[in-house]
């Protein structure tokens, strides 16, 4: 009886937002090393510092009683997590009872070959692969320790067990931009939406951010000189504005936290590994939620905290990538929010 009344309370922040999308972060580890994303010598969270999977589907379950109805699992690579299939599986109830209307992953696919089966069984629909290059030298250099084979055999495996496959594609100045044609024509003739994403300004990364930024604004503009692009109304739940691709009868999409933000329609929030709730993917402000989430085995302090975070949504963030300022508008890094 002592969580009916917290979980009945839909979670709307003070500018009227009603927040149903939850992305989580299992782990922050990963098995590839972005150059956009980490340094090589990546220093990563003390194990015991991370929640256990009981406590993370506790997390998600309270949110989902507060009206969330997509939740998006992330990393690092949620997949490199021990046992991360028996979360998604515990988690698949909120599918069976209605209470939640999709769960999701975005991985990098390295590990999809293995878990694309059982991710299906459980539930999932549609996951999102993060794929940068068709170039498998370029591929290597984007992600240091990545193998480009084993992620298209991900990718293969993923829609062979039904799942829809989008494709996120990091813009980089002078490393894919290149390419972005030939991957837009491959994705959609596999049946598969692509997404483009300007690259953000989270933690340091061994390099300067400045010399990667392609603004999506001139990517579009490009792209709209051999393709005939039509604004659609399509929406996943996240950031990205789409577009038909009248010449490939493909969705593009496009999300630009630095050229045109997208804050005026928010209606997400961020759990990291480690219980920390970030209201706002571009601001520092926090809500620990591990600590209530442990001090009690009702939920009725960690539905206290949980309100009193989102009654401090901020309207947007302060993105910006300039000469002037070189270092990270945030210093930590995506895979510790969850990408």
């Amino acid at each position: 009886m002592g969580m009916a009344r917290p979980a009945s309370v839909p979670m709307v922040d003070s500018f009227g937002r009603h927040i149903h999308y939850l992305r989580v972060s299992v782990t922050d580890r990963c098995d590839f090393r972005c150059v956009y994303c980490m340094s090589e010598a990546m220093s990563f969270l003390p194990r015991q510092e991370l929640l256990s999977l009981e406590e993370l589907d506790r997390l998600c379950s309270a949110f989902v009683a507060r009206g969330v109805r997509r939740l998006r699992l992330t990393g690092g690579e949620p997949l490199v997590r021990r046992d991360a299939m028996t979360l998604i599986a515990s988690l698949s109830r909120h599918l069976a009872t209605g209470a939640l209307e999709e769960l999701t992953l975005t991985t990098n696919g390295s590990r999809l070959a293995k878990f694309a089966s059982a991710l299906a069984d459980s539930g999932v629909r549609r996951v999102n692969v993060s794929l940068d290059t068709r170039n498998p030298d370029t591929f290597r250099a984007i992600t240091r320790w990545g193998g480009f084979e084993t992620v298209l055999a991900g990718i293969k495996a993923a829609r062979a067990a039904g799942l829809t496959v989008k494709i996120n594609t990091v813009a980089l100045k002078g490393i894919n931009d290149g390419e972005i044609e030939e991957l837009i024509r491959w994705a959609h003739g596999e049946g598969m939406d692509l997404t483009l994403i300007e690259v953000m300004p989270l933690g340091e990364i061994g390099g300067d951010r400045l010399d990667q930024y392609l603004p999506l604004s001139l990517v579009r503009a490009r792209l709209a000189q051999c393709f005939t692009l039509t604004d659609i109304a399509h929406r996943t739940g996240g950031p990205a504005r789409y577009v038909q691709v009248a010449e490939t009868g493909g969705r593009l999409g496009f999300i630009t936290p630095l050229s045109h933000n997208f804050c005026e329609s928010c209606n997400r929030v961020r759990v990291t590994c480690t219980g920390t709730l970030f209201m706002c993917l571009g601001q520092e402000d926090a809500a620990d939620l591990r600590a209530p989430l442990r001090a009690s085995a009702g939920d009725e302090l960690l539905h206290a905290a949980i309100g009193a975070a989102i009654a401090r949504k901020p309207k947007g963030h302060d993105f910006v990538i300039d000469r002037r300022r070189s270092e990270s508008a945030v210093g930590r890094h995506m895979s510790v929010t969850g990408g």
